[in-house]
Order: structure tokens, then sequence, then C-alpha cells
């Protein structure tokens, strides 16, 4: 087929999801054209050695990446946000016609950002085929602090429901996120679960370097690793108040930053919480070898009801190294850890329940652990590899052209 791939980020920004798509379509025998916009994530400033322009594009066997100017403003701002996004829209609608015109099926990697994109896209190809992945779904608030007026999230609400109402297929990221997006909208005989995939050339078995065993270990303690963003929706709070009540009996690591790192660092002071020790972020590259000198990876969602739909990508990172979990979170991201018997799990924000989850971790014999790593590869390898999500969204793009193609009623 000739498949069109619309997505706000692309290697060699960290968006492995729509860039390992891409190439194992492509190498699957599928002509493939990505639009997409210049390379700005995390920072919001355009990679070093990147210029915005138009008319830029790349090359390789059946696959062509067609990169659109959008307005990287840097401050990380509501407002700055919000004009990148109508920019990379903008830009969108003066090339997506002539450069997607005549693919059999177009995919949406469907975040926020490109909401607007996606919706006059969808009104300039007209019945092209379209399956949408949803990675998120934000609630009414967060939209409104997003926009910082009141007439955004009605705006956004309804593109998000137009495009729902017009899609071919959806595939959502959690099974719990089926619900939401039935309900704002999608007909629920074309929602399917497409579990994410990790980077699976970085995030795989190994062992630690002597340097990562000194980073991350001081002694025989069992050591629970949180690896990633330190922001409001883990609520590490809970994680810090858990590991000083169990003093020298484990220690917990953070590896990362993010908005409430000083909430939690100021916290971890209050409680004299020695066992707690933090270390600034780290390159994916290196993340693998850290894993395997922890003991369990922590896998933290606060109690929010959008956050019940979702699967964080730290766990599909977790399970690929063979990395066993201690989860504190609601909804789907329990069920897999359950479901695999890949690690131990407690409600989210309940601190002497994972009080009790990290003693009990340190309690597991090391080859106890082992076979809960290993249970956690199988059940990857088999639900959420690159392979099994690959062949989802290649089955759903083939069933939305058969169906278009053939004879209304």
């Amino acid at each position: 087929m000739k498949i069109g791939i619309l997505s706000y980020h692309f290697p060699p920004e960290p968006a492995f999801i729509p860039g390992s798509l891409a190439e194992e379509l492509a190498a699957r025998g599928h002509e493939v054209r990505v639009l997409t916009g210049f390379p700005d994530y995390p920072g919001g400033h355009v990679y070093p050695g990147w210029r915005q322009r138009w008319r830029y594009e790349t090359h390789s066997e059946r696959l062509t990446v067609r990169r659109v100017p959008r307005y990287a403003g840097g401050d990380g701002s509501a407002r700055t946000r919000m004009a990148s996004w109508l920019s990379f829209a903008g830009s969108v609608a003066l090339t997506g016609r002539r450069y997607l015109g005549g693919v059999d099926a177009l995919y949406v990697f469907q975040l926020p950002a490109v909401t607007f994109a996606a919706a006059g896209l969808l009104r300039m190809l007209g019945r092209v085929p379209t399956v949408l992945h949803v990675q998120d779904v934000w609630p009414e608030e967060d939209v409104a602090r997003a926009g910082e007026t009141r007439r955004l999230p009605g705006r956004l609400g309804a593109t998000l429901r137009r495009i729902y109402q017009e899609a071919d297929g959806v595939a959502v990221s959690a099974p719990s996120m089926r619900d939401l997006v039935v309900a704002g909208g999608a007909e629920p005989d074309r929602v399917r679960v497409v579990l994410n995939w990790t980077d699976e050339r970085i995030f795989r078995p190994t062992e630690p370097s002597g340097a990562a065993r000194r980073l991350i270990r001081r002694d025989n303690r069992c050591v629970v690793m949180h690896a990633g963003t330190i922001g409001v929706r883990q609520g590490l709070e809970t994680a810090v108040r858990a590991a000083a009540a169990l003093g020298d009996r484990m220690d917990l690591v953070l590896v990362g930053s993010g908005a409430e790192e000083r909430r939690v660092r100021e916290l971890a002071a209050e409680l004299r919480a020695d066992n707690v020790r933090f270390v600034e972020r780290r390159s994916p590259l290196d993340m693998p070898e850290l894993y395997a000198a922890a003991d369990y990876q922590l896998v933290m969602l606060r109690d929010l009801p959008e956050l019940r739909g979702m699967v964080p990508g730290k766990l599909q990172a977790a399970l690929s190294c063979a990395s066993p979990v201690v989860a504190s979170a609601g909804g789907d991201t329990v069920a897999v850890v359950e479901r695999a018997r890949a690690g131990l799990s407690c409600p989210p924000g309940d601190w002497p329940a994972l009080a009790d989850r990290f003693w009990l971790a340190a309690a597991i014999p090391p080859p106890a652990r082992v076979d809960m790593g290993q249970r956690g590869r199988d059940a990857y390898l088999r639900e959420m590899s690159l392979r099994a999500g690959v062949n989802r969204i290649e089955r759903m793009l083939h069933d939305v052209t058969l169906d278009a193609a053939r004879p209304r009623r």
C-alpha cells in the first residue's frame, strides 16, 4: 500500500512509535510518506544543525520524510505550545494535499498537538481511509490550562469529536482508553487496542557495568529505581514517604527531573530519608544498564480518572529489559503487571500500601525476582513488542482500505 503518516514529532526526536512504525512498514514493502515538523523536542528549540525551511525532504528505500516549519518558542508556556500547534496545522494545510495525495491510507499519531492539523488534513484529502492512534485523552481542565482561554476547550473538544467520528479506525494505547474515545464520539466497532512498544534497539536485557552499579547501588540493600519525569502525574511524594518509613531496608533511587523535582527533594530532606537518592537525567542509551543495576523499576501514576486509561512508556521499557516492577497506579498499568505476574502492585496515592510493597520486594529472593522479570519480558514480546504492534496497525490500515473500496448501499 501507499501509506501516509502524520506525526507532530519524528526521529531524531524521541518519537520511536511513529519512527519505528514507518521504518517497519517500509521494510514490509509498503511505500511510506511521513509529514512532520523540524525536531525541537524537548527543549522547544530546533536542534543544532537543522534549519527550518520549506521543501525539505529525506529519502530512503520506500520511505520519504517531509518536514514543514512550525513555531519553536522554547519557553514552555501554554501560549507558546498553542502557537506551535497552530503553526504546524497551517504548514500541514499548505503542503498536505499535494504531498499525501494518492495515498491508500493515512495513519495519524494522535496527540493533542496534532489535533488541528489532523482535522484540516482529513478535510483536504477527502475520503482517504484513516487510522488514528490515540496516545492521550485530555480532560477538560487540562485543556483549559493548556490554552489559558475559555474558548479553546470547546474548540479542541469539538475538533477531537469530529475526527473521532470521521476516522475509519481508532487504535488506543490502553484498554480503558477505549471507553474515553467512544465517549468522545468514536464508533465502538472501529476502536482497537494497540499497546505501545518501546525502542527495542535500546531497551533489552543486559548486564550492568561497574559504573552503573556504583551510581545506583551503595551496598547490598534492595534498590527500587524510578526512571523518568518527576512531575505532577507521577505523585512521587508517595514513594518518598513509603521509602522513608523503611529506613535502611531498601533504597529508592530517582533518575530524572521534572517540574516537581524540587518539591520531592524538599520532602525527602524534611523526612530525613537518607535512603532516597537523586540521579540527574541520563541518556536513554544509558538506561538499560541502570535498570540492570537496580532490583526493581518503580512505575507510578496518581489516582486520576484520565490516568487509569494510560500505560506509561516506562513500563514497556522495564518489561522489555526483563526488570521486575513495583507499580503504584490504577487501571490498565496495574492490570498489565498483574496479568504478566511481572512484579508487585498497590493502589495509587497510598504510601503505607506502597511501603508494604517495598518491604515485600526486599524480602523476595533474587532468583524469584529474575523469574518475575522474565515473565514480564515474555509478556512484552507477546503483547507489546514492535512486531505485535505493527502487525495490528498494518491490519487496521488494510481493513479500512478494503472497507473504503466496498460499494456503499
